[in-house]
């Protein structure tokens, strides 16, 4: 599986920004979802989790009620909403893909998570 995340960019507080993420793989409806984040000199961290078919999420509680992540299987994307950025979202952002789940999980592990994309940039200026 390949994951190509795209979409990052400069923001200032309290703007928005979409991330996407392109997956490669055919059978991608039964894959969670995921989008981390690592900040410089921090460990990856949690933000989102999508399940197989979109119904179930899962927030970091420091981005709950701001970001929104959702997903279409028809076009193998995952999608990334950010509103009301905080400089302290800075970071590189990565999606994940976790082909060892069920159907209604929402990993929120780095360690569930088999495939990872290659990061992009979000830097948010207060």
């Amino acid at each position: 599986v390949q994951l190509q995340a795209s979409g990052g960019g400069l923001a200032q507080a309290g703007g928005s920004l979409e991330l996407s993420c392109a997956a490669s793989a055919h059978t991608f409806y039964s894959y969670a979802m995921g989008w981390f984040r690592q900040a410089p000199g921090k460990e990856r961290e949690f933000v989102a989790s999508v399940s197989w078919g979109g119904r179930n999420k899962n927030y970091a509680d420091s981005v709950r009620g701001r970001f929104t992540i959702s997903r279409d299987n028809a076009n193998n994307m995952v999608y990334l909403r950010m509103n009301r950025l905080k400089p302290e979202d800075t970071a590189v952002y990565y999606c994940a893909a976790d082909e060892n789940t069920v159907s209604g999980a929402v990993p929120d592990l780095v360690q569930q998570y088999e495939y990872w994309g290659q990061g992009t940039q979000v830097t948010v200026s207060s």
